[in-house]
């Protein structure tokens, strides 16, 4: 088997375990420099290919190059080389993408250029900046309540001092609870205050999505131009930044260059950055240098007050008791309360006389009810905490005590026994068949960190919320 056969054979099957994005930006422009014997030497074309390759691709590789050669290579080391691959290398899948390497060292490097010139134009950048955001998300139309009034006074204060104060401003709570509202609502005040500023509101798998064209089409400057010539870069689920190298190297340096120039990032995420699995510790310092705040549930005072003022906007009335009803009957979040409002409403317009509280309650009974326990059960939850502390199924079970699968572990263990009262040996059956004396230390430690560890508490409540409002 030659070089080239074996590499092909290789990034078959590698084809196969990594996403159609990661796999032509990353490993179909790379091949087989030499092979001696137990030992391969992988061409690749820049040190942030390299560096990139060896952290998130080498056990892969060195996996599937030993099974296709029957266990001869034992080694992988990878080698800088200049220029393209000879040609009688080029796999088919690099002749496809040639600009990528070019792409992929552009966008790593911090840019050097601060004329802020760039390739979109300034009525586009315009074009951007009202576009992107919702006329109805602004300072006025959000209901303020006593869960809310850190996370909104914060938000105003850097509307009116953009890039002064609390830079970065990092907002984190569950879903529907007014993160992207008041996000937003900063970027519709500076606008306003400062028509020439230009402001960029995008979501975290948008950023992503746009850097890994950038990286195949060889737009790299373009891609560079657009998020660092902004005033006011707004990002939506910044959480979903976990995991992608590439992704967090592009944003650390979009971010650095934005905050050095004194231009304003404000985030959201469904969690504070400590708790956001596989971030990079520097990403996690960025993210700390301004300032941190949470939005929690609305209570009752706020969910009437925030019912009130849908309803003026609408130009709608409604009973107050039947308003109050409705607020004790939504139990989860603003968007879903809002639902609740609509389906009233329509009942209402199509009855022609407003419901009674009985009706209302009939009404939103399928929204009202909490799920049923006994629906759930315990692979959901597993599957719902693999899935929030991104960790695979198969590790959270296994034997390692590692310790960023032990914590997400004694949590499965916790909900399972609160929420369907599973007995011990159950639990540890599901988790890997685990004695019962580790699932009771498992719950133990859980009921015992929820007394004072705010992160666990966190944890517990966003995980509850994927489990019961899915």
């Amino acid at each position: 088997m030659s070089p080239e056969q074996l590499w092909q054979a290789v990034l078959g099957e590698l084809e196969l375990a990594v996403s159609k994005a990661n796999f032509l930006t990353w490993l179909s422009n790379t091949y087989i420099l030499t092979w001696e014997g137990p030992r391969v030497t992988i061409a690749v074309p820049n040190f942030f290919y390299k560096d990139y390759v060896e952290k998130k691709y080498h056990a892969n590789i060195l996996k599937a190059i030993s099974r296709v050669t029957e266990g001869q290579v034992k080694e992988v080391v990878y080698k800088i080389t200049a220029g393209p691959a000879p040609a009688r290398l080029l796999s088919r899948h690099a002749q496809a993408v040639p600009a990528a390497a070019r792409a992929v060292e552009s966008l790593a490097a911090p840019s050097t250029n601060n004329s802020q010139t760039t390739g979109y134009s300034q009525e586009h950048l315009a074009r951007v900046s009202s576009a992107s955001l919702n006329t109805r998300y602004s300072f006025d139309c959000f209901v303020v309540g006593r869960r809310t009034e850190l996370a909104h006074a914060a938000c105003q204060a850097v509307a009116q001092k953009p890039g002064v104060v609390y830079n970065p401003l990092f907002i984190y709570g569950g879903v529907g609870l007014g993160k992207t509202h008041l996000m937003q609502a900063v970027g519709h005040f500076v606008l306003k205050e400062w028509p020439q500023r230009r402001v960029l509101y995008t979501t975290c798998e948008a950023f992503t999505n746009e850097y890994v064209d950038a990286v195949k089409q060889g737009t790299a400057k373009e891609f560079q131009n657009k998020f660092r010539s902004v005033d006011v870069l707004l990002i939506d689920d910044i959480q979903f930044i976990a995991g992608k190298e590439g992704t967090q190297e592009a944003f650390f340096n979009t971010f650095d260059h934005l905050h050095r120039n004194q231009k304003q990032v404000v985030l959201t995420s469904d969690r504070p950055p400590k708790a956001i699995p596989t971030l990079e510790n520097r990403m996690i310092s960025r993210f700390e240098w301004g300032m941190i705040v949470d939005v929690g549930a609305p209570d009752l005072e706020t969910k009437i007050a925030i019912l009130n003022n849908k309803l003026g906007e609408k130009g709608s009335t409604l009973p107050p008791e039947v308003v109050q009803a409705i607020a004790n009957l939504v139990q989860s979040n603003i968007r879903e309360l809002e639902g609740a409002l609509n389906k009233v409403l329509a009942w209402q317009q199509l009855k022609g006389v407003p419901p009674s509280v009985e009706e209302v309650k009939q009404q939103l009974a399928s929204i009202s009810q909490p799920a049923k326990k006994g629906a759930l059960t315990s692979k959901q939850i597993i599957n719902v905490v693999c899935e929030y502390f991104d960790v695979p199924l198969i590790e959270i079970t296994g034997i390692s005590r590692k310790k960023h699968l032990v914590t997400p572990r004694q949590i499965a263990a916790y909900l399972m026994r609160q929420e369907l009262q599973a007995s011990f040996p159950n639990i540890g059956n599901e988790l890997g068949g685990r004695d019962h004396t580790t699932a009771m230390h498992a719950v133990s430690k859980i009921e015992k960190d929820l007394e004072q560890d705010q992160k666990i508490i966190q944890d517990i409540q966003l995980i509850r919320q994927r489990l019961f409002n899915s």
